[in-house]
């Protein structure tokens, strides 16, 4: 069974970074895509990036280029984000799948498994 638990958010303030931490277990280390997704109040759940399977190629959303750097050790999947802004205020949620395609990577109806989501608030 799989299972992602996502943890790290909190609050803090404008310029701060952050450190999410997503927990998986049940997923054959290399063989899923993992991912970072976020939702604002009011709005859809938003791509942050991806780890491709295998290769484990990175990919950003051009949102958050040069911010956010997502990287894995053994089962835990990270997201580091550097110099917060209130704009980054969402509930962050770590998504995997096997089969995903490219091009649908920053879909989220496409991934199988996702975690609870950890709370990430940003004043200014």
């Amino acid at each position: 069974q799989v299972q992602l638990v996502e943890s790290g958010g909190g609050s803090v303030q404008a310029g701060d970074s952050l450190r999410l931490s997503c927990g998986t277990s049940g997923l054959t280390s290399t063989s899923y895509t993992t991912a970072w997704f976020r939702q604002a109040p009011g709005k859809g759940r938003e791509f942050v990036a991806a780890l491709w399977r295998n290769a484990g190629r990175t990919y950003d959303a051009d949102s958050v280029k040069g911010r956010f750097t997502i990287s894995k050790d053994k089962n835990l999947v990270y997201l580091k984000i550097n110099n917060l802004n209130p704009e980054d205020t969402a509930v962050y949620y770590c998504a995997a799948d096997k089969t995903l395609i490219l091009y649908s990577m920053t879909t989220p109806r496409q991934y199988d498994y996702w975690g609870q989501g950890t709370q990430v608030t940003v004043s200014s």
